[in-house]
């Protein structure tokens, strides 16, 4: 995934400190979706959005949602993944067996009690817009095969995580899985200890980003 460029300046202790300004301090991981259950608390716009990008970028996820109406393009994206709609009210028992939970509900305080609920439960909780409720968020994401890029603009700027997805969209060939898939294969070729073998790829590849 990648931060916003913010310039970094190391410590004595290794590592990077925020004296010239703020800095992007979240760090970036890639989950298995497919692997994780998913609740999304709200069936409107938001809602709607939320699973929108959850589903293009892990078509595979396992997705729960549930609110007392559904928009019909809800009920329709549905029908294209794994999700289960549930039509009621927030309750406390949906949050069984649940790894990450989105917040996307019109009811400052529904949200908010969902946000106490999963911390509670040791469970990862976003509620939409709504930054000091978030132990994650969920930015712009571009994919090209087996390449993934993900921006972060620090809950700062979701547009500006918009604008530079579009960017990197256009920017990285599509091609650019091809020479993912014969790297991976030529990897399968060197010799030597791990550290070897990371050593004959920088240097292969090493190329891709002079300048």
């Amino acid at each position: 995934m990648l931060a916003d460029n913010d310039k970094i300046t190391s410590s004595n202790s290794g590592f990077p400190t925020g004296e010239e300004g703020e800095r992007n301090n979240l760090y970036p991981i890639f989950l298995k979706a497919k692997s994780l259950s998913v609740l999304i608390v709200g069936g409107g716009y938001v809602a709607e959005e939320k699973l929108t990008f959850l589903l293009k970028s892990s078509p595979d996820a396992n997705v729960t949602l549930v609110s007392k109406m559904f928009r019909e393009e809800t009920i329709a994206l549905a029908k294209k993944g794994n999700v289960t709609l549930i039509e009621d009210k927030y309750k406390k028992k949906y949050l069984k067996g649940k790894h990450i939970v989105v917040a996307t509900t019109n009811k400052p305080k529904v949200n908010i009690k969902v946000h106490k609920h999963c911390r509670k439960a040791s469970i990862l909780v976003n509620v939409a817009d709504n930054p000091p409720y978030c132990d994650f968020y969920m930015g712009g994401i571009v994919t090209k095969g087996n390449v993934k890029v993900a921006i972060s603009t620090n809950g700062k700027s979701p547009t500006t995580a918009k604008r530079l997805r579009q960017f990197f969209e256009d920017v990285i060939p599509e091609n650019v899985d091809d020479l993912v898939k014969n790297l991976n294969e030529y990897r399968k070729t060197i010799k030597g200890d791990f550290e070897q073998k990371v050593e004959k790829l920088n240097e292969f590849t090493k190329g891709l980003i002079e300048k």
